[in-house]
Formats: C-alpha cells, sequence, structure tokens
C-alpha cells in the first residue's frame, strides 16, 4: 500500500517520530487510530441528556409560526393586560 505526503510533513513527521524514539509508521498508525476512534465515538455519540431534558419545554406554536413570533405577542397581549 502506497500514500503520498507532500515532502514537508514527511520532514516534520520523521522529526517527530525520531524525538519520540519510535519509527514513523508507528507514529502514523498510533493517529490514524486515534482520528478513526474520534470519528467514530463523534458519529455514535447521542444526544446529550442536558438537550433532550429541554426537548418538549414551553407551550407549543403553530407550524407556520416558526419563530414563535406571534406565539410570543399573544404571550406579552395576555401578560400586560
Amino acid at each position: 500500500m502506497e500514500v503520498a505526503i507532500s515532502n514537508r510533513i514527511y520532514k516534520q513527521a520523521s522529526a517527530y517520530a525520531q524525538q519520540q524514539g519510535v519509527n514513523l509508521t508507528a507514529v502514523i498508525e498510533n493517529f490514524l487510530v486515534r482520528y478513526i476512534g474520534r470519528s467514530k465515538a463523534a458519529a455514535e455519540q447521542s444526544v446529550p441528556d442536558v438537550v433532550l431534558s429541554l426537548l418538549g419545554a414551553g407551550e407549543p406554536v403553530a407550524d407556520d409560526d416558526l419563530n414563535a413570533r406571534e406565539a410570543y405577542q399573544e404571550y406579552l397581549e395576555e401578560k400586560y393586560k
């Protein structure tokens, strides 16, 4: 298998590998394992409980009142009668 990277990136990665005392292949494999794991975890992550707890909060608004302006106007009119 062959992967092409820029010469600049190769030199930087090679220097990093040498500083860490490992070969370049190990550095690349470690990065890919971490990247794939992080991407997979992000894809599998569900909606946080705090967000789920907010769903359905408040009064429902009409489908044609997307910004709830009419509902808010009615609320203010009722409040300041």
